[in-house]
């Protein structure tokens, strides 16, 4: 018979009966054995794992990182991330996705969605060659203008414009968008089609 245990928000995740969680009824620490010892403090970290992920999606590297933090030992978190990987709790190139995603939208550029990801421990020629197929050059483009267009009021109010286009071009760099988007952006923006605007704005 399987074990089935469902956390909240949205996922379920299904173990065979001897990953189960450990209860009260199945050890004793006055009578455990040394190897049933083992096999708790392995279910023990695996459950925590499943826990962590409840929420959302972790890298591996997020997900060791974590249960280090709660004191298991390197043995038990081989292990059990070594499961999650089986059952694909965790799998690398799909956070990976679902991370650029959330950074595209967010208004980020390629620059800093590598660092970003780095940050999780998503780097490598794998997570490269998503990163290159996620985010083309027309994506840079758009994000960047998309941004800017949302945080343009803050830059009208400077009136001299070498010290705006200075501001937009450190305000878009450090979202890591590179010199050739940003400028492109930034003529995008000084273009005569802006002719509603106040002509010492342009």
């Amino acid at each position: 018979m399987s074990y089935l245990k469902v956390l909240p928000q949205f996922r379920v995740y299904v173990l065979p009966i001897s990953q189960r969680p450990v209860t009260r009824d199945d050890y004793s620490v006055k009578h455990t054995k040394p190897e049933q010892s083992k096999r708790t403090s392995h279910k023990s970290a695996l459950n925590t794992a499943l826990r962590i992920l409840t929420p959302r999606d972790h890298s591996r590297y997020e997900l060791v990182r974590k249960l280090k933090q709660r004191g298991f030992s390197k043995e038990d978190i081989d292990r059990a991330v070594s499961s999650c990987e089986q059952f694909d709790y965790i799998n690398d190139e799909r956070t990976a996705r679902v991370y650029i995603r959330q950074l595209k939208r967010k208004g980020y550029g390629e620059k800093r969605i590598r660092l970003e990801l780095s940050k999780k421990g998503l780097k490598g020629a794998r997570i490269q060659h998503i990163l290159d197929e996620s985010v083309s050059a027309n994506d840079e483009r758009e994000g960047a203008d998309r941004i800017l267009k949302k945080n343009m009021k803050r830059f009208e109010r400077e009136t001299d414009a070498l010290k705006r286009r200075d501001k937009i071009y450190r305000f878009l760099h450090a979202r890591g968008f590179s010199p050739e988007v940003i400028a492109a952006a930034i003529n995008g923006v000084d273009q005569p089609d802006n002719s509603q605007r106040d002509p010492e704005l342009k």
